[in-house]
């Protein structure tokens, strides 16, 4: 009787680590095998990821608290605390068993992580991409482009400043009605649907870190839920909701989220337009030489002026700068390793695609067929 417990025992054991060697290597073909963008977009981001992100963000929406927080901090004081007992167990079998069982667990449920992340929402860095979905002008911007979109943008925000301030800005931008709209309007132009729901801005412990390393937001990967940074102004709050709004529809590109929110805040009132076309100004000043930068800001108007002062201070009277660098360099692998070979440079790239793409009346963009090769489109 014992001896057949014993081989069932064993029985078990070995197959608990053939399941944990297939979910690995789940998780590392996952990673490497090369798949279409068209594939990717026409089975999960245009089907399977609209109808979980239906489901789950409003379940999201319900409560203010961010679920990222118990979903990031408790595994985290659960392998603490497996480390803790895998080295003393390894003190008194004097062993490195239970060490090496613990590296497996813990690769096994990295990959468990990986695999949902993938399944939820990850598989977006993989869809067409908006340069091969937009009717583009075949040549790429000039600086003399690049500038004189900044000084539009400054154009756009000296006008827009006065009315912007008076109506004032929406807390939650949920409840800005012509800022939803414009955001269906954007998704169905880009998708051809328009059914990714709008997220709450939420807290989060994270807060601190987004205040240090001038993280504006993020969404969660998981609960597909935005996180946003506490200190944000209330002109900033409406950019930073539709650039996250863009992820939640499938936009997982920097670029991409930016050219989407861009486009629905300059599709929405006045106080978004303004928070639009100041988003872009910066965006804009990234991108040119220190004696451009200048020509711009001597454009930029007394009132503007005074906002685009009060961000600087935001940013510069929380940051640490060592945490920034280190907290963008991960970023940017963790880009590259989600196949957006610009790394965080991705996130300038909104001015190649707004310079670049045809528009029609209202700034509403011309799309090609995505189902088609990049290749043989027009």
């Amino acid at each position: 009787m014992r001896e057949g417990y014993s081989i069932a025992v064993i029985i078990v054991l070995v197959a608990g680590q053939i399941v944990k060697g297939f979910v690995i290597l789940c998780a590392l073909v996952a990673a490497l095998a090369p798949i279409r963008p068209e594939t990717v977009e026409r089975y999960y981001s245009t089907t399977v990821y609209p109808a979980i992100q239906a489901v789950v963000t409003p379940v999201s929406n319900l409560v203010p608290f961010a679920f990222f927080d118990p979903l990031t901090v408790l595994p985290a004081i659960v392998l603490f605390m497996a480390v803790a007992l895998a080295v003393s167990r390894a003190r008194v079998e004097r062993s490195v068993r239970p060490v090496g069982a613990l590296l497996l667990s813990v690769t096994t449920f990295a990959a468990i992580v990986y695999l949902v992340f993938l399944g939820i929402w990850g598989l977006n860095y993989r869809r067409v991409a908006m340069s091969d979905r937009l009717a583009l002008e075949p040549s790429p911007p000039t600086s003399e482009q690049v500038l004189k979109l900044g000084f539009e943008a400054i154009r756009r925000m000296n006008g827009l400043y006065a009315e912007a301030h008076r109506i004032g800005w929406e807390p939650d931008p949920r409840f800005d009605k012509d800022l939803v709209k414009a955001y269906g309007l954007v998704q169905d132009r880009l998708l051809g649907t328009a059914t990714a729901v709008p997220g709450r801005l939420k807290s989060s412990i994270y807060g601190a870190y987004f205040r240090w390393t001038t993280v504006d937001g993020m969404v969660d990967p998981f609960a597909l839920e935005v996180l946003a940074n506490p200190d944000l102004l209330p002109l900033e709050r409406t950019f930073v909701a539709a650039h996250e709004w863009a992820h939640l529809a499938g936009f997982a590109d920097e670029s991409e989220a930016n050219f989407v929110g861009f486009l629905t805040c300059i599709g929405a009132g006045v106080p978004a337009q303004y928070s639009g076309w100041l988003s872009l100004y910066w965006l804009v000043g990234v991108e040119v030489t220190p004696e451009e930068r200048k020509q711009l800001w001597d454009a930029v108007a007394e009132g503007p002026r005074q906002d685009v002062q009060a961000i600087t201070d935001r940013l510069q009277s929380g940051q640490l700068p060592f945490l920034r660098n280190a907290s963008w360099r991960v970023y940017d692998r963790y880009l590259r390793a989600n196949r957006v070979e610009e790394g965080i440079r991705s996130y300038g790239q909104v001015i190649n695609l707004i310079l670049r793409a045809r528009f029609e009346d209202g700034w509403l963009p011309v799309r090609r067929d995505v189902d088609s090769s990049p290749s043989s489109s027009p």
